[in-house]
Parts: structure tokens; C-alpha cells; sequence
């Protein structure tokens, strides 16, 4: 059923801002964890809770560790963002649990398996920051980083992106929704399923061979989702190649987005790739799949 959303951005960060960091899906390398918590630790202050360190399977401690951890931090009115230690797999277990509608307006910060965490903010109309985990964030260069800190601190909108090929030639606005298609995917069915009509999707992925990108894009196309949106902005598929095949993931890509028939532009340097730029989810861009470019047309925080 077609809504209208009213978009709810956090407030901005400045220098020095308390955040909080939680691990909400997979246990994590340590040593990573403490270069990015280093970077940023350079520009705010960063605190997180000693068991954040827990494991249990293949999961950072049992669920509810991490049910209270991320609940804690999503209610606390002093600090001003939250981010991610990794991704992995299980933010989606603790959903129904999550006081997502009485948290006050932080910036929530993380991808990959936080896909599920964003499309359950966007369902409730609030904007948050598709933006690398801190495993992640140490081994991004200074420009990333850059990128990031002005995103969470300024409401102006931040400079376009550009990706690298054009799949399906014309132009889209709308409200961004996305980010990793396998997440993404299995929220079809559920109530965490964030807005589409309307929206430009952004979908991106690691470690996932072709037939299994077409598996899970089909599923998008049988439940109606390409006839909701209006463009398709495609990250980084990150090793995604099936070994000595005469096709790579790209061909899958492109032969798929020109069957859904919608603009598409591929190559944009946001996922699990060298260069994982932040966007806001639940903000307005423009696509214009010819030249492949990324348009933000609002500032992803509010003063």
C-alpha cells in the first residue's frame, strides 16, 4: 500500500560528541576493531560497554546482550550517533525487540547485515547514514573518512558520487532505500521492509556467486519491487566472480537491471570495496544513470 513518509533526520554532530558503539550481528577481529575505533576516537568520543567483546556461535554474544546494548544506546539523549563494530549476520533476530519509535533522533551508522536495522528506521520514517563499520572504517582512506564526518556534522548535502558504467540509461529522484541485497531480500515478507514507492534502491553485496545475485534479485522482481521503484543505484559487488566462468558478476548485473527495464548506474563506491562512501538513507537523490552520477539533493543531518 502506497504512504507517504515524513523523513525524520538526526541531529548533527560536532567535534568531540559522545557516540555510542555497539556490535549487533557477528563477533569481530579485535585488532580492526581498535583501528577504526582509533579514527573515531580522532574526531568524537566514542564509548562502548566491556562485554561489546562477547561471543556466542557466530554471533557477538547472545541476543540478548545485544538486544540491551543496542536498546541502551538507541534511547540515550546524550549521545548523538551510534555506530557499528561489524556486520556478519543476526541484527535482524532483535527487531521485534528494538525501541526504534521512542528512540530520539541519533544518526545510526553501519551496512552490510545492518541493512535489516536501516529498513526498520526507514519504516518508521527516520533517515540513517549506510556508512562502513569500524572494522571497516580504519582501513578506509582519509577522503572516506572526511566524507563521513561531514555528512554527520554539516545539513548541507554532501558532494555527488560517481560510479563507473551506465546499465540502463535515464534519470530518477526519489528517496534512497537499500543496501546489501541478500539482507535486503529476506526482509520481503516482514515489517521491516522500508518504502519503496517512489524510492531509488541501493543494493550491493560480497562473496555472493552470480546465480545466487539472480536468485535474490528475481525474488525482488517477483514480489513487485522494481515496479515500485524508480532507479537502481548499484554499489560494490566485492568478489562475487564464479571461478573460471566465461561471464562475471557484471554481465548478471547488467543483463538484470536491463530486464527490469528502470535507470541504473553501476560501480559506485559504497560497500564491502576498497572505498566504502557513507549516504543517508530516507534522503532525496537524483540518479542520472547516463553519466553514471549520484546526486544528493539534502543534507542527510538536521542543526
Amino acid at each position: 500500500m502506497k504512504r507517504d513518509v515524513r523523513w525524520l533526520k538526526p541531529l548533527s554532530l560536532r567535534p568531540r560528541d559522545t557516540v555510542h558503539v555497539v556490535a549487533p550481528a557477528s563477533a569481530f577481529d579485535r585488532p580492526g576493531f581498535e583501528v577504526g575505533l582509533a579514527v573515531l576516537a580522532e574526531r568524537y568520543t566514542p564509548v562502548h560497554r566491556p562485554d561489546i567483546f562477547s561471543s556466542h556461535r557466530y554471533l557477538a554474544g547472545e541476543d540478548a546482550r545485544r538486544t540491551e546494548e543496542l536498546s541502551r544506546a538507541l534511547l540515550d539523549r546524550e549521545a548523538r550517533a551510534i555506530f557499528c563494530a561489524r556486520g556478519g549476520y543476526g541484527s535482524a533476530r532483535l527487531l521485534p525487540d528494538l525501541p526504534l519509535a521512542d528512540a530520539p533522533p541519533s544518526a545510526f551508522c553501519g551496512f552490510s547485515d545492518l541493512t535489516s536495522v536501516h529498513g526498520a528506521m526507514q519504516v518508521l520514517g527516520r533517515v540513517s547514514i549506510h556508512a562502513p563499520v569500524l572494522t571497516q572504517l580504519g582501513r578506509q582512506p582519509v577522503e572516506v573518512r572526511d566524507y563521513l564526518f561531514r555528512l554527520l556534522e554539516s545539513p548541507e548535502a554532501p558532494p555527488p558520487l560517481t560510479g563507473t558504467a551506465t546499465y540502463v540509461p535515464g534519470m530518477a529522484e526519489g528517496h534512497l532505500v537499500g543496501g546489501n541485497l541478500s539482507v535486503l531480500s529476506r526482509l520481503i515478507g516482514t515489517p521491516y521492509m522500508p518504502p519503496l514507492d517512489g524510492a531509488v534502491l541501493l543494493l550491493e553485496d560480497v562473496t555472493e556467486r552470480p546465480y545466487r545475485i539472480d536468485r535474490m534479485w528475481t525474488h525482488l522482481r517477483l514480489a513487485g519491487v522494481f515496479s515500485r521503484v524508480r532507479g537502481i543505484v548499484l554499489g560494490d559487488f566485492t568478489s562475487c566472480e564464479e571461478r573460471n566462468a566465461d561471464y562475471s558478476s557484471a554481465d548478471v548485473l547488467r543483463e538484470l537491471a536491463r530486464e527490469a527495464g528502470l535507470p541504473c548506474a553501476a560501480g559506485f563506491p559504497i560497500g564491502h570495496g576498497d572505498l566504502n562512501y557513507p549516504v543517508a538513507l530516507g534522503t532525496q537523490v537524483r540518479l542520472d544513470a547516463d553519466a553514471a552520477r549520484l546526486t544528493f539533493l539534502e543534507g542527510a543531518v538536521r542543526a
